[in-house]
C-alpha cells in the first residue's frame, strides 16, 4: 500500500501526459498509409489495445500461479480486479479491430484465427472476472478463477502467432518480427509512444483498483470481527438475536 500510494499517482500523470504526446502525434502529425489512408489512424489505438490484452493476460497467469501455488492474498485480489481491466481493453481492441476492417476488408467481421481467438480471450476475461466474484468464499473464488486462468493460458499464443500459422486476412505483425519492423517510422514512434502511454494507464488502473480491493478486504474483515465482539457477551453467549446474527454472517 505504501509502494502504490505514490506510484499510482505516478503512473497516472506518466500515462496522461505519454499519451497527450503519442494521441495529438499520431492522430494529427502523422502522415497517412500509402494503402489504407487515414483509415490507418485507427492503429494507433487498436494495436496498443492487443499488446495489453495478451500482455495483461501473461501477468493474470502470473497472478494465478502466485495465489494457486503460494497462497499470496495480494495476488488473489489483483488478480480478481485485473480481469475487468482485461475484459474491456480486449473488447477496446476488438471494437476498434471491426471498425478498421469495414472499410480495409468490406466486412465488420470475419470468423479467421486472429480474430476468432481474440474473441475467445475476451470470453476468458470475462469468465475469470464472474467466476471470481461467484462465491461467497472469496478464496474459493480466487482458486477456481486461477485454474481457469492457467487453462486459458494455452490461448495467448494462439492469438500471436495465429497469422503465422493461417491464412488469415489479418496482416502479419508489422512491429515486433525479428527482421525490421514494416511501418515507416513517422508511422512507428507514434504508434510506440502510444503504447507505452496505453501500458502506463492500463497498469495505473490495475494498482488503483488492486488497492481498493485490499482495503475492502480490510473494511470488511474489520466490520466482520466488530459484529463478533459486539454479539458476544461476557460470559461467552450471543447477545443477538438469531436474525440478526445470520445477517451478519455469524453462526453460534
Amino acid at each position: 500500500m505504501r509502494v502504490t500510494g505514490w506510484l499510482v499517482p505516478g503512473l497516472t500523470v506518466a500515462a496522461l501526459v505519454v499519451l497527450g504526446i503519442g494521441l495529438a502525434w499520431g492522430l494529427a502529425f502523422s502522415p497517412p498509409d500509402w494503402q489504407q489512408g487515414e483509415t490507418v489512424r485507427i492503429m494507433y489505438v487498436h494495436v496498443p489495445m492487443a499488446w495489453l490484452a495478451m500482455g495483461g493476460y501473461v501477468g493474470l497467469v502470473i497472478l494465478s500461479i502466485l495465489g494457486l501455488v503460494w497462497k499470496h492474498p495480494v495476488a488473489d485480489i489483483a488478480a480478481r480486479e485485473l480481469s475487468p481491466i482485461g475484459a474491456t481493453v480486449t473488447a477496446l481492441c476488438l471494437l476498434t479491430g471491426s471498425l478498421w476492417g469495414r472499410p480495409m476488408w468490406g466486412t465488420w467481421w470475419v470468423w479467421d484465427a486472429r480474430l476468432t481467438s481474440v474473441l475467445v480471450l475476451f470470453f476468458l476475461w470475462v469468465g475469470h472476472a464472474a467466476l471470481t466474484r461467484a462465491f461467497d468464499d472469496a478464496e474459493r473464488g480466487a482458486r477456481m478463477g486461477a485454474i481457469l486462468a492457467l487453462i486459458g493460458a494455452v490461448n495467448v499464443p494462439i492469438v500471436k502467432f495465429s497469422v503465422d500459422w493461417w491464412n488469415t486476412l489479418h496482416q502479419p505483425a508489422s512491429v515486433t518480427r525479428l527482421a525490421a519492423p514494416g511501418l515507416h517510422p513517422d508511422i512507428l514512434y507514434p504508434l510506440l509512444t502510444c503504447g507505452l502511454g496505453f501500458t502506463l494507464a492500463f497498469w495505473a488502473l490495475a494498482l488503483a483498483a488492486t488497492r481498493a480491493g485490499l482495503m475492502e478486504r480490510r473494511m470488511r474483515a474489520l466490520q466482520m470481527a466488530a459484529a463478533r465482539r459486539a454479539d458476544v457477551s461476557p460470559d461467552g453467549r450471543h447477545s443477538a438475536a438469531p436474525e440478526v446474527r445470520n445477517r451478519m454472517g455469524i453462526t453460534p
